[in-house]
Formats: C-alpha cells, sequence, structure tokens
C-alpha cells in the first residue's frame, strides 16, 4: 500500500462572501481570500443533484443528516449480471489483463496457475472469472453523512464492508478482503469496474476501473473512466474523486489518508476529499480506491 506524507497545504481560492468578516473565517496572507477555519461545508445540495436516482438511489435531507439508500446493484455491465445465463442485458464476459512483471505474482502463483495464460503474442495474460461468489442480489443499504462533514480528532480507520457509496448507489469498500490486505487471487475476480461480489453476494467497489480492460463498452457508466470525476461519497460525509484533479494534474500533497482541502469541480468553497490511490495497486493495472482512516467522523450504515 502506498504511504503518503504529510504536507503543509497551501490555501484554496475562494469567492468572497458577505459573511467574510465572521470570527470563524481567517485571511490567507498571500491573497486575501478567506477561508473557514474548521473546514466545514453544506454538501447537501450537491448530494441531493448527484446521486444516480435513475438507479434506484434515493437522498433525504433532514435537518443536519443526510440519508442516501441503494440497492447496491450497479447500473453498468459486469459478467455478474445472469452469469450463467447471460441474459441480461448489461452482462459482459470477464476481461483480461497483460501482466507486465510476473515476478509481482511469485507467492500467488500456484493458485493463479488457472488465470495465467498467452496470448498469440506471447504476452502473458490473466483472464478474469469468478471465484467462489458468482451472484450479486440487491440489498436495502442505508448510509447516513452529516450536512456539514469536519475533521475528526481521532482519526477512525476504516473496516471491512460499506465505507461509502458511488453515485449509482453500489458500495465502496476499502482495500482489504476478508481480513486480508486485498491480493492479486481476489482481485482476479474483478470485472471491468474493478467491482465484485463478497460471500453475501453483495456487489461492491475496490478499485478504479481501468480502461485496458473494458470488454464492449467504452465504460461511460464505470465510476473513474473520467478520472477527475466525483465518485462518491464516505460515511464520513467527505466526496471522494478519482486520481485526478479538475485540470488533468494529479495531485502532489495527498495526506496519509488519501485527501487533501481545495475547491473540486462540484465545491466552489474549498473542502477536504479523498482521491483514489495513483499507485499501480501490485503492478495489476488496478487503483485502490480508499485505504487509511476516515478524515471525519462515520455514520451509521446498514443492509449487508
Amino acid at each position: 500500500m502506498k504511504k503518503y506524507f504529510f504536507i503543509l497545504l497551501p490555501f484554496y481560492l475562494l469567492s468572497c462572501s458577505s459573511d467574510s468578516d465572521s470570527s470563524d473565517d481567517v485571511t490567507n496572507n498571500d491573497d486575501n481570500t478567506i477561508i473557514s477555519v474548521d473546514g466545514s461545508v453544506d454538501i447537501s445540495t450537491v448530494v441531493q443533484n448527484v446521486f444516480d436516482t435513475d438507479n434506484g438511489v434515493t437522498v433525504n435531507v433532514e435537518g443536519e443528516t443526510i440519508t442516501i439508500n441503494s440497492t447496491g446493484l450497479p447500473d453498468h455491465k459486469t459478467p455478474y449480471w445472469d452469469i450463467e445465463g447471460m441474459a441480461h442485458e448489461l452482462y459482459e464476459p470477464f476481461p483480461s489483463y497483460i501482466i507486465d512483471d510476473t515476478d509481482a505474482y511469485d507467492d500467488d502463483a500456484e493458485e493463479l496457475s488457472r488465470l495465467i495464460s498467452t496470448d498469440e503474442e506471447g504476452n502473458t495474460i490473466i483472464t478474469y472469472q469468478n471465484n467462489m461468489n458468482m451472484d450479486m442480489v440487491a440489498f436495502d443499504y442505508s448510509m447516513e453523512i452529516p450536512t456539514n462533514p469536519t475533521e475528526a480528532e481521532n482519526k477512525e480507520e476504516t473496516d471491512l464492508g460499506l465505507i461509502g457509496m458511488a453515485l449509482n448507489g453500489v458500495p465502496i469498500y476499502n482495500d482489504s478482503e476478508g481480513r486480508a490486505v486485498l491480493g492479486v487471487v481476489a482481485m482476479s475476480t474483478f470485472d471491468s469496474a474493478g467491482a465484485h461480489p463478497g460471500p453475501n453476494s453483495d456487489y461492491h467497489y475496490h478499485t478504479a476501473a481501468q480502461l485496458s480492460i473494458y470488454a464492449e463498452d467504452n465504460g461511460s457508466t464505470y465510476p473513474t473512466v473520467n478520472d477527475s470525476n466525483l465518485i462518491g461519497f464516505l460515511r464520513d460525509g467527505f466526496p471522494i474523486y478519482g486520481r485526478q484533479e479538475a485540470d488533468g494534474s494529479f495531485p502532489d500533497d495527498l495526506d496519509e489518508n488519501g485527501g487533501h482541502t481545495a475547491t473540486t469541480a462540484d465545491f466552489s468553497e474549498a473542502i477536504y476529499h479523498y482521491h483514489c490511490s495513483s499507485e499501480n495497486y501490485l503492478n495489476t493495472g488496478w487503483y485502490i480506491m480508499k485505504a487509511g482512516a476516515y478524515h471525519g467522523t462515520p455514520g451509521p450504515s446498514s443492509g449487508n
């Protein structure tokens, strides 16, 4: 897992507002712009506008709490749609991926032997396939997040299960599989979106989708095809984006939990937000969505 180093963050340009003289704000001496001391930004309007209601996601704002509900089923192609009958309109075969460095898989070589082959050009490839978990089913997921997320004094580590929700309602998981760190064998069951079902048939994302292994689709509905796009929100209320900034650059000031404070395409006021890792995880071509702790305090969730 990639190690991040703490770097003092620069202040970011924000529009001045009528309450800019409030004691809750401070002035950046470099350009006289105003930023919030506690970093608290009201996310309710954005959350209400970005989640995919066409895929059955509902958002309810009540007081200082936002409740998001979904079935957890994806709105894009995956081999886990009717994997045996292949009758579903969103079914696609498992992808294949060229292995650049076979030495990276020495520890899993025996288990991976069933997946490894050589193509006509002599490339060593892994052909992804289901393992024990062949099905995905609908759940009644519910996730509560604050309207104004703030930094927690004591950072809580993410745990197994739902740590956030993508905009299409699919759960986001961290970099663990069971009680172990996510490994190559488990990743060989991923579909083109970097997801698979767990033992309870709970479909979920671990990693960012990679363009090189899409089967028949251009990937327009996968969460991270456009690497600067908003992916979803974690249980602490802070948003998570792809690997890049809106201008296509890669952030170089992320903290140890994969985030920093800046304006985004969705928030004109600087807000703490996460980015997917830019590290090629285990040399597989996948990029972990979230590792480490929450920046804020995670709210309750249920459904699996």
